[in-house]
């Protein structure tokens, strides 16, 4: 990583809301904490369980993902199973939606990796 690259990660981490959220500047109704990830309850939930699970080290989106993230990646999967389970969804007669946004087309609207879990209806296909 060059110095500028450092400085523009060190101002995205300060300016990034999830950032803020996972340093406790800023509150959330967190339903599960580990050493990689943090969920919350989306503000604005699309279903009666949304919850948002994000690494704690900012990464920008998916596509930002490289081999280098197989740790994070991973444990933001077993965090939301986890979040699922615990919040009465991960039953194997009810279900859930894991869901990346990247980019303004998907309607992305924070520039931190976060997974959307998504459950307690029935869900349409196709989405969105």
């Amino acid at each position: 990583m060059t110095p500028d690259d450092q400085d523009r990660q060190e101002d995205n981490e300060t300016s990034c809301i999830f950032c803020r959220i996972v340093a406790g500047e800023l509150p959330a109704e967190v339903v599960h904490r580990s050493d990689h990830t943090l969920a919350f309850r989306d503000i604005n939930p699309a279903a009666p369980v949304h919850v948002l699970v994000v690494p704690r080290q900012h990464v920008e989106n998916a596509a930002a993902l490289g081999a280098e993230h197989a740790e994070v990646v991973t444990a933001m999967l077993a965090a939301a199973r986890e979040v699922a389970e615990a919040e009465g969804i991960g039953l194997p007669d009810r279900g859930y939606r894991l869901v990346f946004n990247v980019g303004p087309d998907a309607l992305n609207s924070v520039p931190h990796l976060h997974l959307h879990v998504i459950g307690g209806r029935a869900m349409t296909w196709p989405p969105g």
